[in-house]
């Protein structure tokens, strides 16, 4: 059985939040790290600070798309309370 996941990165860089999927989390984190993601190469170091699994991959783009909106963006801010205040 495969998954999809849904992850959040933050950048230590520009204090934001970068919001993805990918169907194999350790190889999306790899390439993050080694800058070979146009869209977070020059916004390292990046730390994966949420992630989420779906069962299939339609379920993980609507989620990811959830999360990159103003709701979704509170909501990930709100379960990450702890994290940056602790």
């Amino acid at each position: 059985m495969s998954y999809f996941y849904i992850y959040v990165l933050f950048s230590e860089k520009d204090n934001q939040f970068y919001t993805g999927y990918t169907s194999n989390l350790l190889n999306r984190m790899k390439e993050h790290e080694e800058g070979n993601v146009k869209s977070t190469k020059d916004r390292r170091p990046l730390k994966l600070v949420y992630w989420e699994g779906c069962l299939n991959q339609q379920d993980a783009t609507h989620r990811e798309k959830y999360l990159k909106t103003t709701y979704g963006k509170r909501y990930i801010k709100s379960r990450l309370s702890g994290y940056f205040t602790g």
